[in-house]
């Protein structure tokens, strides 16, 4: 087929032939690439055809959310990270119920905002990242606190026991820098977990079990009946044997085996306990005199071979992931290895399965952060076995997508956040602001057109401030350098490690003039230390007018590993650093309120 009739068939998809980098540079697209994204939109289309529709007429809810009232500030945290001594060598939700309504109570927190808590595998291996799930619609048992399950106290004396021996091993590593064992958690939460839901339910209880499941509906049943399969044929349903490899033909296994519903029905029981212990952070959060509570986090995607991607096939595209083109910091590209929405079968579906989605995650919430929230608007797709730079971009319907995020949140009269950093056309800002989803400004990427720090009455008001992000180093990574050394040491820098560590040195010089000129810093004198330059930066963000700031609570422990290094898997281990301080040694929940860092953050944060 000749180049041009190419071209015009992935301008008519919704492929951009053409893009501007990171660097304001047209970059053309390669032929290969748009082929490629082409022949897999046809296969997509085989499947039961792409339908037809009008996005803007099936928009499913109209409305759009109130903006904070005041400006106010909260502790961002990867929760899985934050032990308490009674935690099960993994972040609760018991955890983030203290977390809030100590920060609310004696801070004057506002909000704080958790990574994704959706859910992954049935059973080990349980992948670490909170950004690739198996589905979006629920959340993780991992987060459960078994002993906050009211039929805990019905147990007998020799079960009680049993769970005892089950939390002490790993009660153990709280407070330790060792690393996040998943498998071993689920493990032992599994066991407990088993032995609480056994207990019988008051008839007050079953009716509310029951209430639960029937306002859970269809999504429910997939994903319990998906986690049942996945235990007894591994989680990847694209290994399935045909008899359970579709949802029609694996809710009738599930139906047909005793076992299967046996182990379908315990799924479900966990989620409902899942809701009531989220239900529950939400209402302490509240309580302590937040205006918003918890913040969640929602994930791009999925796992290809999740719940979510065996459940509705027919709206994802396989043989394709998405990921971001080469920016600043991520200089190879990224790959995030979920598949897409598929736009035209999205548009025919009403955008019904995006706003079930926003309101699912919206349920026990005083907010969302959507990542990666240009997703809505267009997503860079990589077609399989290529490199995370050899994508192009695809197109969606922003007045659907966008609209269906704002609906949700003023329905759920809570806050939409866009996580709208690295390569973003400035249209996308303005659609999002008229509907009043607040966007995102990250200190460090925050800058003038002549290249220096913007000055803090320049910053977006309708945004939430903040340092970093889950994927750049803690503020004392940066400052020592320790990031450009992993990096260096992981292959993942696109020029020498002396030309970059000479970029960041300059780049922490322009802040440290910046901070000087703003009185955060002295003039003069030695270069400040992690701990120094961590408040000056959160003075810097308490005087802009943005209506958010987030505190890491990474950096207002003096935290210096990255948690998150894009563009690694095995080589580095993501998403299983549990919170320790400048020195390496593990800080529990009970410890922050002795942590004079963390105070001296909080204040600067707050422009005291």
């Amino acid at each position: 087929m000749p180049d041009r009739q190419i071209i015009r068939r992935a301008k008519a998809a919704g492929i951009a032939p053409a893009y501007e980098n990171w660097r304001h540079e047209r970059v053309e697209v390669p032929i290969e690439t748009l082929e490629a994204l082409l022949a897999a939109l046809d296969r997509a289309d085989a499947i039961g055809g792409a339908g037809a529709g009008d996005p803007a007429g099936n928009q499913v809810l109209t409305g759009i959310p109130d903006l904070p009232a005041h400006k106010t500030w909260g502790f961002t945290v990867q929760l899985y990270s934050l032990r308490s001594s009674e935690s099960w060598a993994h972040g609760d939700l018991r955890d983030l119920a203290d977390l809030s309504v100590w920060s609310g109570r004696e801070l004057g927190a506002g909000f704080v905002l958790v990574n994704p808590l959706h859910a992954a595998e049935p059973l080990p291996p349980i992948s670490p990242s909170p950004y690739l799930p198996m589905t979006r619609m629920f959340t993780s048992p991992l987060y459960l606190r078994v002993e906050d399950v009211p039929e805990y106290r019905q147990l007998a004396d020799a079960d009680r026991g049993r769970i005892e021996q089950l939390a002490a091993p790993l009660r153990a590593r709280n407070g330790t820098a060792d690393l996040i064992d998943r498998d071993a958690v689920w493990r032992g939460k599994r066991e407990a977990l088993e032995l609480v839901s056994h207990v019988r339910l008051s008839p007050a209880r079953q009716a509310e079990f029951a209430k639960f499941k029937a306002d859970q509906g269809a999504e429910l049943a997939n994903w319990s009946a998906w986690c049942a399969l996945a235990e007894q044929n591994g989680s990847d349903w694209r290994t399935w044997p045909a008899v359970c490899a579709t949802p029609a033909a694996g809710l009738a296994d599930v139906a047909s085996e005793p076992a299967l519903r046996r182990t379908a029905e315990f799924h479900a029981w966990l989620q409902w306990q899942c809701d009531q212990q989220l239900a529950g952070a939400q209402r302490a959060a509240r309580d302590a005199g937040m205006p918003l509570g918890i913040i969640h986090d929602l994930a791009v995607g999925v796992n290809p071979g999740g719940a979510d991607a065996w459940a509705h096939p027919e709206l994802l595209v396989s043989g394709v992931s998405v990921g971001a083109p080469p920016d600043s910091f991520n200089q190879l590209g990224q790959d995030w290895g979920q598949p897409p929405w598929h736009p035209r079968r999205i548009a025919a579906a009403g955008y019904r399965p995006l706003a079930d989605l926003f309101a699912a995650s919206l349920r026990r919430a005083g907010g969302l952060r959507v990542d990666h929230v240009m997703g809505l608007t267009r997503l860079w797709w990589i077609p399989a076995g290529r490199r995370p730079d050899q994508g192009a971009y695809v197109s969606y319907d922003h007045r659907a997508t966008v609209g269906a995020l704002a609906a949700a949140a003023a329905k759920a009269d809570a806050v939409a956040i866009g996580e709208d950093l690295g390569t973003v056309d400035p249209w996308i800002r303005t659609e999002l602001a008229d509907h009043n989803i607040l966007g995102t400004t990250m200190l460090w990427f925050a800058r003038d057109r002549n290249g220096k720090p913007l000055r803090p009455a320049l910053w977006r008001r309708a945004c939430m401030a903040t340092v970093g992000t889950h994927d750049v180093p803690p503020v004392a990574g940066f400052v020592t350098g320790e990031q450009v050394t992993v990096r260096a040491n992981l292959g993942l820098l696109a020029q020498s490690a002396e030309r970059e560590r000479g970029d960041s040195q300059a780049a922490l010089a322009g802040w440290r003039a910046a901070l000087q000129r703003e009185g955060l810093l002295p003039a003069g004198g030695a270069p400040p230390g992690p701990a120094e330059f961590t408040v000056a930066l959160y003075g810097y963000l308490g005087r802009t007018p943005s209506l958010l700031t987030g505190v890491s609570l990474a950096d207002a422990v003096g935290d210096v590993r990255t948690q998150n290094i894009p563009g690694t898997s095995t080589e580095y281990p993501n998403w299983q650093i549990p919170l320790c301080d400048a020195d390496g040694r593990g800080v529990l929940l009970e410890d922050l309120a002795g942590i004079q860092l963390l105070r001296n953050t909080v204040a600067a944060a707050r422009g005291r």
